[in-house]
């Protein structure tokens, strides 16, 4: 029942926000949308092509990337650089910051406390939007025999 959910809030929200950005609904963009929200590990480009293939058998790579585009663009994906890899992309708008795994190379979402009332800032200074990378190792790779937290 989560499913049908999620896909009728989804096609709403996505045309809203895409018409708003003077852009327009497509299937391709539709599909695209759906793979970064059906498993949300941060995938490269070349990942959510992959993974939107599998549907639309005629998406080609240059199309998934102006999806992405179009959807950064719009404001329902945020573009993250891990600074190590491929670009990836990541469909959770709330402020949160991300966490780098050093040992497999995962991002994942770390809430940001809502009472946390952001980064002091110096007089004049307004932020708008935090990009706050933490790495390390996360709890499957900590896990493994030899693949302990790297040194501090």
């Amino acid at each position: 029942m989560k499913a049908v959910e999620n896909s009728k809030t989804r096609g709403p929200l996505l045309s809203e926000r895409l018409t708003t950005s003077g852009l327009r609904l497509t299937r391709q963009r539709e599909q695209v949308y759906r793979v970064l929200l059906q498993k949300r590990d941060h995938p490269t480009a070349d990942e959510v092509f992959l993974r939107a293939k599998r549907q639309m058998p005629d998406i080609s790579l240059a199309t998934v990337y102006n999806c992405l585009d179009a959807l950064v663009q719009c404001g329902l994906v945020r573009h993250v650089h891990p600074g190590r890899g491929g670009s990836r992309f990541c469909p959770n708008m709330r402020e949160h910051c991300h966490f780098y795994c050093e040992a497999c190379g995962g991002v994942f979402d770390i809430d940001w406390p809502a009472d946390h009332g952001g980064v002091p800032m110096p007089k004049g200074f307004e932020a708008k939007r935090y990009e706050i990378a933490i790495r390390g190792v996360c709890p499957d790779c900590g896990a493994r025999p030899g693949h302990g937290a790297p040194p501090g």
